[in-house]
C-alpha cells in the first residue's frame, strides 16, 4: 500500500484542473510536457490554461411561496426575494428577520412543485378559482385568519391532495393546459432569465416532480440546460392523471418528448431515498409491480445522473443498519417514518433507500441487465422551502417558515410517525453542490453535472478533488498542482475506470482543502463496494489521510481526532485538525475480475450542531438526547471499475 502522504499548507492552485481536452495531451513527465511546446514550456504555470480554477457552489432544490407546501405554511417570499438571497444579497424573511449568506452562492435551481403550482397564492388572494369551490373556499378563508387555523387549514390541503381527494374541477385550474397554469410558468422562467448572469450566476429553469406513493417519497427534481426559448415550449410535469403519472418511467418519457421538441437538453434526480419506505431505488420490481427490466434500468441510467445524498430532511448516504462497520454511517438519519404516515418503516425497507446500497445492488443490476440504474453522482441540496438556501449552522432557517429561528422552533415537534416522533431540532442543516465546471453558465455546469463530477457537502464549502488511475505514486504529491496529474493519468470523479493492467490495482489520488472560514479537516475516507465472484455485494471504508500524529491501529482505524467544541458559547477552535489533506492510495484488497466502485468522504473535526445556536441566542434549553458536536463532510461522486 502506498504510504499516506498529509500536507498542511493550503493553496488554491492544489486545487486547479486541466480541461479535458488539455488533459488527454498532457504528460507527467517534463520532457514530454515540453514537446508540447516546441519553444520550450511557457514561464507561467497559469499560461494556456482553459479549465475550472475551483468548484462552483449551488442549491438544485429550493421552494418559493408558489409551492403549497411552502405558501401554505407561510412562506411570503417569491422567486425573486430567492434568487436575490442566493446571489448574496440580503432580505426579510417570511418571520421578519433579515437574513444574508455568508458569501453568494455561484448558482441556484428553484424547484417549486409541479402540482398546483401557484394555487396557494391564489388561496391566499381569495381569488374565485378556489373561492368558487367548497374546498377552496374553506382553506382560504382558514388561511387567511392565521395562526393554527391557518396551520390546519395548510395540512388539510396537502392531505387532501396526497390522497387524491382535492376537487378535481378546482385543480384543473392548477393543471397543465390550465391558463393560469401557463401563466405562473412563464412567471417562473421570466425570473430565471432575469437573475441569470452568464459568467457571474447561474439560474437554471426548473421544477419538482412530487411523486408520493403511499406515503413513499419518489420526488425527483428537473433541469433544464436551456433558456427560455426551448423551456416555454412544454410546461412542467405532474403527478395527477390523466395529464401526469406517479410513475418514474412516465416522467422519463416526458423529458425524451422535451428533447425531442425542442432539442434541448433536461435531466432528473431524486432525493429522500430514506422516507421512500423502501421505493426509491428497487431491486425487482416497481411500486406498480412492473419487473425491473432492461428497459427500466437504461431509462434511469439514461435520465437520474445524480441523486441528492443529503438535505433537510435527512442524510441518505448511509445507515448504520446496513453498514455496522462504518463509525461514520449515523449521521443526519431519519428513518423513522415517511411522508404521510400510511406504512410503518421496517428494516427491510432500507435497503432501497440509501445511496450506498444503492451503489452496491446497481452493480448486480448490471451483471444481470447489462446496465446499472444507479450509477449516479453524489450532490447535496436544501430543500428548503422558506426561500432561503441558508445552511449554515449559525445562519440555518429551518425547513418550512414555522421552523424559521425563534425562541420555540426546538420545542415544535416537525412529524410523528408509527415508528416515533421526529423533532425540529433534528432537521439538518444541509447540504450544497459543488460543481467542477469550465465556466459558470447554465451549458457548463449542467454538462458538469452529466458527466457527474459534482459532489455534495452537509453545507460546509469543502474543496475536494478525487481521482483514479493505475499510475499514481507518492511522488506526484511533490507537485503543488496534482490536480494536473489528476487529470493526465487518471479520470476524475464520476468517471469509469479502464480495465485494470496486468499486475496493477487502481490507485487514487485524493486532495482536500477546508472551508476557508470553516473548520479543519479530520480525515479523508474511501468508501469501497464490490460485487464478488458468487453475486455477494460487500462494502469497506478505508481511512487514507488524517491530521495530526495519529497511527492506524491494526485494523486500519484511526482514533477519534478530538472535540474543541465549547458548548456554552456554540463554538469550536481549529486548534486540531488540518486545513488541507492530501494523498496517494492504492487498494489493497483489489481482485481484477470483480465490479467495484470507489468514492470520497471527508470529515471535519466536530462542530456545533445549529440548535447550539438558538440556545446560545435565545436561553432555551438544549433539547434532550441532542449532541453537543457533529461532523459535517463531503462525499464525492463515484468512479467505477468495471472489469
Amino acid at each position: 500500500m502506498i504510504k499516506t502522504a498529509i500536507v498542511t499548507a493550503s493553496t488554491v492552485v492544489l486545487f486547479s484542473t486541466l480541461s479535458t481536452s488539455f488533459a488527454q495531451e498532457y504528460q507527467a513527465s517534463e520532457g514530454q510536457l515540453d514537446s508540447l511546446y516546441p519553444g520550450g514550456k511557457p514561464y507561467s504555470p497559469y499560461a494556456d490554461r482553459d479549465f475550472p480554477e475551483r468548484p462552483l457552489w449551488g442549491d438544485s432544490h429550493l421552494h418559493t411561496a408558489l409551492s403549497m407546501d411552502a405558501g401554505g405554511f407561510g412562506n411570503r417570499l417569491g422567486l425573486r426575494e430567492a434568487y436575490r438571497f442566493s446571489r448574496g444579497e440580503q432580505v426579510v424573511a417570511s418571520s421578519g428577520q433579515p437574513v444574508r449568506l455568508s458569501r453568494p452562492l455561484d448558482w441556484l435551481a428553484i424547484t417549486d412543485h409541479s402540482d398546483g403550482m401557484g394555487m396557494i397564492d391564489d388561496i391566499l388572494a381569495a381569488s374565485p378559482l378556489v373561492t368558487n369551490y367548497e374546498q377552496g373556499a374553506r382553506w382560504s378563508n382558514s388561511m387567511r385568519a392565521g395562526g393554527q387555523e391557518a396551520v390546519d387549514a395548510a395540512l388539510d390541503l396537502i392531505g387532501t391532495f396526497s390522497q387524491g381527494k382535492i376537487d378535481p374541477e378546482m385543480f384543473a385550474n392548477y393543471s397543465p393546459g390550465s391558463r393560469r397554469y401557463a401563466t405562473v410558468w412563464d412567471n417562473v422562467i421570466n425570473a430565471a432569465e432575469e437573475f441569470n448572469e452568464p459568467g457571474v450566476f447561474t439560474a437554471f429553469i426548473g421544477f419538482e416532480w412530487t411523486s408520493l406513493v403511499a406515503g413513499g417519497n419518489m420526488h425527483r427534481n428537473v433541469i433544464f440546460r436551456d433558456g427560455p426559448d426551448r423551456a416555454r415550449q412544454v410546461v412542467p410535469y405532474t403527478t395527477q392523471a390523466p395529464v401526469g403519472s406517479t410513475d418514474p418511467l412516465d416522467l422519463y418519457s416526458y423529458l425524451e418528448a422535451y428533447e425531442e421538441k425542442t432539442n434541448g437538453a433536461t435531466m432528473t434526480f431524486a432525493h429522500n431515498g430514506n422516507l421512500s419506505n423502501g421505493l426509491m431505488f428497487p431491486m425487482d420490481a416497481q411500486y406498480t409491480g412492473r419487473k425491473i427490466d432492461k428497459f427500466y434500468v437504461e431509462q434511469r441510467a439514461k435520465w437520474e445522473r445524480m441523486y441528492e445524498v443529503t438535505q433537510i430532511k435527512g442524510d441518505g448516504e448511509a445507515h448504520p443498519f446496513l453498514s455496522p462497520d462504518d463509525e461514520f454511517a449515523d449521521y443526519g438519519t431519519w428513518d423513522v417514518g415517511n411522508l404521510d404516515l400510511s406504512e410503518a418503516k421496517t428494516d427491510d425497507m432500507l435497503a432501497g433507500e440509501y445511496a450506498r446500497e444503492a451503489l452496491k445492488n446497481g452493480m448486480l443490476l448490471e451483471e444481470k441487465l447489462g446496465t446499472n440504474p444507479y450509477k449516479f453522482g453524489m450532490m447535496g441540496a436544501t430543500d428548503s422551502h422558506t426561500s432561503l438556501a441558508a445552511v449554515e449552522e449559525e445562519n440555518f432557517f429551518g425547513k418550512h417558515a414555522g421552523y424559521e429561528p425563534s425562541p420555540e422552533r426546538l420545542s415544535h415537534p416537525f412529524m410523528k410517525t408509527e415508528n416515533g416522533e421526529l423533532f425540529s431540532w433534528q432537521q439538518v442543516a444541509s447540504g450544497l453542490a459543488a460543481v467542477w465546471a469550465k465556466e459558470n453558465t447554465r451549458a457548463s455546469i449542467f454538462d458538469a453535472m452529466d458527466r457527474k463530477e459534482v459532489y455534495g457537502t452537509t453545507g460546509p464549502r469543502i474543496t475536494v478533488r478525487f481521482f483514479g488511475g493505475y499510475d499514481f505514486t507518492e511522488s506526484d504529491l511533490r507537485s503543488r498542482e496534482p490536480s494536473a496529474i489528476g487529470y493526465a493519468k487518471g479520470v476524475p470523479m464520476g468517471s469509469d475506470l479502464a480495465s485494470a493492467p496486468e499486475g496493477k490495482s487502481p490507485s487514487f489520488l485524493v486532495a482536500a482543502l477546508r472551508d476557508p472560514i470553516g473548520a479543519n479537516l479530520d480525515r479523508i475516507q474511501v468508501v469501497k463496494g464490490w460485487v464478488d465472484t458468487g453475486g455477494v455485494t460487500h462494502e469497506k471504508v478505508y481511512d487514507i489521510a488524517w491530521s495530526g500524529d495519529r497511527e492506524a491501529d491494526s485494523n486500519g482505524k484511526i482514533a477519534a481526532v478530538g472535540n474543541t467544541v465549547d458548548v456554552e458559547s456554540a463554538t469550536w477552535t481549529n486548534t486540531i485538525g488540518a486545513a488541507e489533506l492530501l494523498t496517494v492510495w492504492e487498494d489493497p484488497d483489489f481482485e481484477p475480475g470483480e465490479r467495484a466502485f470507489y468514492y470520497a468522504r471527508v470529515l471535519e473535526i466536530p462542530t456545533p450542531p445549529w440548535y447550539l445556536y438558538d440556545v446560545l441566542k435565545y436561553g432555551t434549553a438544549l433539547p434532550e438526547g441532542a449532541p453537543t458536536a457533529q461532523q459535517e463532510r463531503a462525499y464525492t461522486s463515484p468512479i467505477w471499475y468495471t472489469p
